[in-house]
C-alpha cells in the first residue's frame, strides 16, 4: 500500500510564519509537521510514498531527499505556483501510485491516528477518517452511520484529512485543479463512501495561534 502526504498548500491563514517557510515545515514538539506524518506512515507498514508541493517545495525536497533517512522511498509530484486544490494534486499524482488504494493524509493536520487501522480495500470508492467537531469547526463536514459515510444527518462529524480511496474515484476528471469535496459527496450519494471515527488526539494545524496552542500541548504529552 502507498500513501501520499498532500503538501502543496499555500498556507495563507499560517502567513507571516508562510512566507518564507512551506506550512509543512512548521513545527510541532520538535519535529516538522511532514516527519511527524513520514515517520507514523512507516510505523504503519506503509513505507511508499508520494509527496506533492508547490509553495518553497524545494525546501520541502531539500529537507526530505528521497526518504532514505527515515526508511522510506519518496516520491515527488510537482504542481504549478498556486497548486492544483486537493482533488486536483491527488490526480496528478496517479501515475506515482500503484493501481491499489492509497492512503491520503493531509501535512497540516497533527494526530495520532495509526495508519495500520486503515482498510486495505475499502467497500467502497473511499474510505474516511472522521474525528469530533474542534471548537473552531463545529458543523462538521459529514454524518457517520455505522460504517457508513454520508453528507446529512443530525449529527456532523469532521473530516480528519486521512482517507483511503481508490482510483476509480477520480474517473472521468481532468487534468488541473479541482477540489476533492465533491467527488467524495457524489460518491457518497452513491454509497460508495465508508468511515471511522477516531475519537483520540487530532489537530487542524490552521492559524499561527492554534499551532502555538497545539504545540504546547504535543510538547506536555512527551
Amino acid at each position: 500500500m502507498k500513501a501520499m502526504i498532500l503538501a502543496a498548500g499555500r498556507g495563507e491563514r499560517m502567513r507571516p510564519l508562510t512566507d518564507r517557510t512551506p506550512k509543512p515545515l512548521l513545527r510541532i514538539g520538535g519535529q516538522t509537521l511532514i516527519e511527524h506524518h513520514v515517520h507514523a506512515l512507516v510505523r504503519a507498514g506503509i513505507n511508499e510514498l508520494v509527496i506533492n508541493h508547490a509553495h518553497l517545495g524545494e525546501q520541502l525536497v531539500a529537507a526530505l531527499g528521497e526518504g532514505g533517512a527515515y526508511g522510506a522511498t519518496i516520491h515527488w509530484s510537482p504542481e504549478p505556483e498556486g497548486a492544483l486544490e486537493t482533488g486536483g494534486g491527488i490526480f496528478n499524482a496517479l501515475s506515482l501510485l500503484n493501481d491499489e488504494p492509497f492512503v491520503v493524509v493531509n501535512a497540516d493536520i497533527w494526530t495520532d491516528f495509526d495508519c495500520a487501522d486503515l482498510p486495505a480495500q475499502p467497500d467502497g470508492l473511499a474510505h474516511l477518517v472522521l474525528v469530533d467537531n474542534p471548537a473552531h469547526h463545529p458543523q462538521g463536514d459529514f454524518v457517520l452511520d455505522g460504517t457508513q459515510v454520508s453528507r446529512d444527518g443530525p449529527v456532523q462529524l469532521t473530516f480528519s484529512g486521512i482517507g483511503v480511496y481508490r482510483h476509480e474515484l477520480f474517473t472521468g476528471c481532468s487534468a488541473g485543479a479541482f477540489p476533492l469535496a465533491p467527488l467524495l459527496r457524489t460518491a457518497m450519494d452513491a454509497g460508495q463512501v465508508s468511515g471511522q471515527h477516531y475519537a483520540g488526539r487530532w489537530f487542524d494545524i490552521g492559524t499561527p495561534e492554534r499551532l502555538e496552542a497545539i504545540n504546547d500541548i504535543v510538547i506536555n504529552m512527551q
